[in-house]
């Protein structure tokens, strides 16, 4: 089953660059939002974390805040 993974972003913040970095090298299929550029994707972003600072990662529904590999992991295999 294909997971579906929404990464809320910002091109200047360095914990977004490591998520993208690491679902590149993994193969992993993403939707990268760049909040910063996308007002609605931002008040989106909120809405379901209750988070303003990103990275913000969703993935099948479960909200992800920061780069917490580990839990990203988890999630994936699940």
């Amino acid at each position: 089953m294909t997971k579906k993974i929404k990464l809320y972003s910002t091109p200047s913040c360095i914990y977004c660059h490591m998520a993208k970095q690491f679902f590149e090298e993994n193969n992993i299929n993403f939707e990268y939002i760049d909040v910063s550029a996308n007002q609605e994707a931002a008040k989106e972003m909120v809405q379901k974390s209750g988070q303003m600072g990103v990275p913000v990662i969703e993935i099948n529904g479960e909200i992800v805040i920061g780069f917490d590999e580990p839990k990203i992991q988890s999630l994936i295999k699940n």
